[in-house]
């Protein structure tokens, strides 16, 4: 089991510090018949290339490469060549017989990208920066969702459960505010971290940083870069969300291979290292809720994910992920009482009160540049949820208040809303009429 970074308020350890640059060869980590192979097939790819363009391309300094390639020369696999264009003056090409060495590289790898870190340096930095390792204060979680409508209670909930390292359950009707609420959690997370282009286990490239979850910080410009000098094989970002929902299958959650392009990519779990990882809609996967409940039982308990190649090749990583299921449906519907036992905290989302109803409906109002008329809102609870026993979700007024104002545009009425129209959008939207609704809207006209 990989040991837990205590709880601090101190901020991430400086980049360099953690990832420091490779001053050799030997402090890649990697063989240099590995890092040899890799610049071949950059130079198979890319013809001829410039230092400035290897360096870009492989993410190691101009000195390590220098070594690389008077090795690579001395093996008559790579020349020097005289570039022309875009790119005037002394290139790198591959000989003959270095593009047969290349060929018979992409065979066994496609992976052509920045050099990657091995797998026991990449888990070093993982437990370095810890996301177990922050911890969120009341002010902190108050601060984080001011500009939200939330119970206090429900944020007095959800803090602590932050702070347990465990995996957090939250369940309740549709609308809610479940998705919205979890994802905006990541506001917690003000610091950043370092995600690895790709790892090395053995001979075997696994792509790790994915642009569509990775986003980075902009301290990755080159300034900052040479002034932090952190190990340029590692990206600067954000802490990873990762969000998945009923598209999920199982093997999104192991190592992938693409036989085409003959390359491996990271499974969800090890692309939100660092972060959060959200199971959306929990029970409409295309997988039973129980295999994907399943499969996180020791990674959970033990803080370690065990995976496997398609070789039969197997390795493990920490498991350092704030993990979120999230479902409309009820947690007993879906798993038994010694699974849930398993999850630190079960947390349900409830219907809004009134005031909060209100208070959701005058910031959307103020967002869609329209007057907020408290009658006209009370008129909605009052003739139009109540009779039906519809209950007031944070979801309703934005689109309540859309629709209405899409029939405003329609007949050209400027007077946006009114209680006719936002009785057109209830009956739209809810494929239904409350009997006394209309009268009650024609009331509501002639006392404004």
């Amino acid at each position: 089991m990989y040991n837990k970074t205590p709880p601090t308020d101190e901020p991430s350890p400086d980049a360099a510090r953690v990832a420091p640059r490779p001053q050799t060869l030997a402090a890649t980590g990697l063989p240099s018949a590995f890092l040899g192979d890799l610049v071949e097939k950059h130079l198979f790819e890319g013809g001829v290339l410039s230092m400035r363009e290897l360096v870009s391309r492989t993410a190691l300094s101009g000195r390590l490469l220098e070594e690389l390639l008077g090795f690579l020369r001395q093996e008559g696999r790579v020349e020097v060549r005289a570039q022309h264009g875009d790119s005037p003056g002394l290139g790198y090409a591959l000989t003959e017989r270095g593009r047969g060495s290349a060929m018979a590289s992409l065979m066994a790898s496609g992976y052509v990208g920045p050099t990657p870190v091995p797998l026991d340096y990449y888990n070093q930095v993982v437990l370095t920066q810890s996301v177990r390792g922050r911890s969120v204060t009341r002010d902190r979680m108050f601060a984080a969702f001011e500009d939200t409508v939330l119970d206090p209670e429900l944020l007095d909930r959800l803090g602590p459960a932050m702070n347990s390292g465990k995996a957090i359950f939250v369940y309740g009707a549709p609308g809610t505010g479940k998705t919205f609420i979890t994802q905006r959690l990541a506001r917690l997370f003000e610091d950043t971290c370092l995600i690895p282009y790709a790892i090395s286990i053995g001979e075997t490239v696994v792509r790790v940083f994915d642009p569509s979850v990775h986003r980075q910080s902009q301290d990755n410009s080159p300034v900052v870069m040479l002034t932090r000098g952190h190990d340029p094989r590692y990206v600067l970002c954000q802490r990873p969300l990762v969000i998945t929902g009923g598209e999920l299958t199982a093997d999104m959650l192991e190592v992938q291979f693409d036989p085409a392009t003959r390359q491996y990519r990271a499974p969800l779990q090890v692309k939100a290292n660092g972060g959060m990882l959200i199971l959306d809609d929990l029970g409409r996967q295309r997988i039973p809720p129980t295999t994907v409940l399943n499969r996180w039982i020791l990674p959970m308990e033990e803080g370690v994910d065990y995976l496997s190649m398609n070789t039969g090749q197997h390795f493990r990583t920490p498991f350092d992920v704030i993990l979120v299921f999230s479902t409309n449906l009820q947690p007993r519907d879906l798993v038994d009482d010694a699974f849930l036992r398993r999850i630190g905290y079960k947390i349900g989302f409830q219907a809004l009160n009134p005031r909060q109803y209100h208070m959701i409906w005058q910031r959307t109002c103020e967002a869609r540049s329209v007057r907020y008329d408290a009658p006209l809102c009370q008129f909605v609870i009052d003739a139009l949820y109540k009779p039906t026993a519809t209950p007031l979700l944070p979801c309703h007024p934005r689109d309540l208040i859309g629709m209405a104002l899409d029939r405003a545009i329609y007949l050209d009425d400027w007077f946006g809303l009114t209680a006719e129209a936002l009785q057109w959008a209830w009956d739209n939207y809810f494929v239904t009429t409350p009997a006394s609704s209309s009268d009650a809207a024609a009331d509501l006209r002639r006392s404004q």
